[in-house]
């Protein structure tokens, strides 16, 4: 037996079974490249799942962890230390939000976020004031909270009854939004960009009707940033790019480039209804993701960087375009920035399936869509040996 037949071995006798992995154990990484246990390398277009934005061993991540290794890993949060404290105050600085509440993951972020809604509408006097409206292809998370407004039926159904009061409209569609946000609201969650669902971008007339919305119901705007912030479609902030500010937004993936975190940020009028006690996380804040954390942050929050990001976003969709227009898999191409979806006329994990055997590591997001998200660190000549290796498994499957 070999050393990658043993290990998934142990994989498949000890690990509960919620995963379908690929049949290789990958081992290192460098930059956008990745290296299984027989020396194979694949081109990572997937990120970890928008996780890896600087890529692998990047030296800002590392110098991070060495830096914060020889202080404190944990402490609680029953204690101040000066990490959280600075990527608080970066988070802060770097957005519209005035407090900010550490987690471990999106999923986390958005379960807070909806109990902090919650809160605020009962703050105000309305006791009755408990609906969460969600859209159509929305992904939040596997707790149970998050899961309630995830639109996709599969996720949801075995788990249910989930939490009440979440209901459900139409991703762009504003008159569906309309007929759904009323008095009863207390808050909407969307995404900016849907990610699980479909790497599709929200229209900027959607996104600001329903801020107008919320403002007319009184009801709070949340933003589902967890995959696509981060300067992961070439702003900072998705949200910045629409111009649509919201009361909270949700954070995680690519934080702390690796390393688990997840942020509530949010305005001060919401923040002054919580009170110690309300809401906790004993791991959340830690000293050493969150100096990882700031580090990575600003590296990304630099004018050049950002602005590479749509330079090589913007040739990445001409390259992907050009690959559709010759290949009967592909009808279409969406996305923003390094955020790209291929809509394909079969089944997306055919390709996806095909594509680590040539070398290159991409998702599905929905049973028609590739979902390609590299490291924001990625070059124009590795963009270049990506889509080469995108075409030759079209073909293959072709």
């Amino acid at each position: 037996m070999t050393n990658t037949e043993e290990i998934i071995a142990l994989e498949q006798q000890y690990v509960l079974q919620t995963y379908k992995r690929a049949e290789f154990v990958l081992e290192r990484g460098d930059g956008v490249w990745l290296y299984d246990s027989e020396g194979r390398e694949y081109l990572d277009a997937g990120s970890g799942i928008a996780v890896n934005a600087l890529g692998y061993r990047s030296e800002i991540i590392v110098d991070a962890i060495r830096q914060a290794a020889d202080g404190l890993l944990h402490v609680s949060n029953l204690y101040h230390t000066a990490p959280h404290a600075r990527l608080a105050h970066g988070l802060i600085g770097a957005s519209f939000a005035d407090r900010v509440f550490f987690c471990n993951s999106g999923a986390e972020a958005n379960e807070g976020a909806l109990k902090f809604a919650r809160k605020w509408a009962r703050s105000q006097g309305h006791s009755d004031k408990t609906g969460i409206v969600a859209f159509t292809g929305s992904f939040h998370g596997r707790t149970m909270g998050a899961l309630a407004v995830t639109a996709t039926e599969k996720y949801r159904a075995p788990f249910e009854p989930l939490i009440g009061g979440v209901s459900f409209t139409g991703f762009n569609n504003l008159d569906s939004a309309r007929q759904t946000i009323n008095h009863y609201t207390c808050a909407v969650i969307v995404e900016p960009v849907q990610g699980e669902g479909g790497v599709t971008p929200a229209d900027a007339g959607f996104l600001t009707g329903l801020r107008a919305l919320c403002n007319e119901v009184g009801a709070l705007l949340i933003f589902d940033e967890v995959q696509c912030g981060m300067g992961r479609t070439g702003t900072l902030w998705a949200y910045e790019g629409y111009g649509v500010t919201p009361d909270i937004m949700t954070l995680a993936k690519p934080l702390a480039g690796g390393l688990p975190i997840g942020a509530i940020l949010l305005t001060q009028e919401v923040a002054d209804v919580m009170a110690p006690g309300d809401h906790a996380s004993t791991f959340a804040g830690g000293p050493l993701v969150c100096t990882v954390a700031r580090a990575v942050l600003d590296h990304i929050n630099q004018p050049d960087f950002l602005a590479d990001v749509r330079a090589k976003g913007a040739y990445l969709a001409d390259k992907l375009n050009q690959v559709a227009a010759g290949s009967p898999l592909i009808e279409g191409v969406r996305g923003k920035g390094l955020m790209c979806g291929l809509l394909s006329t079969i089944p997306a994990v055919e390709i996806v399936t095909e594509a680590r055997r040539h070398g290159l590591i991409i998702l599905v997001a929905g049973e028609k869509i590739v979902r390609l998200l590299p490291p924001l660190t990625i070059s124009p000549a590795e963009i270049d040996a990506l889509v080469e290796r995108l075409q030759q498994t079209l073909e293959t499957v072709g």
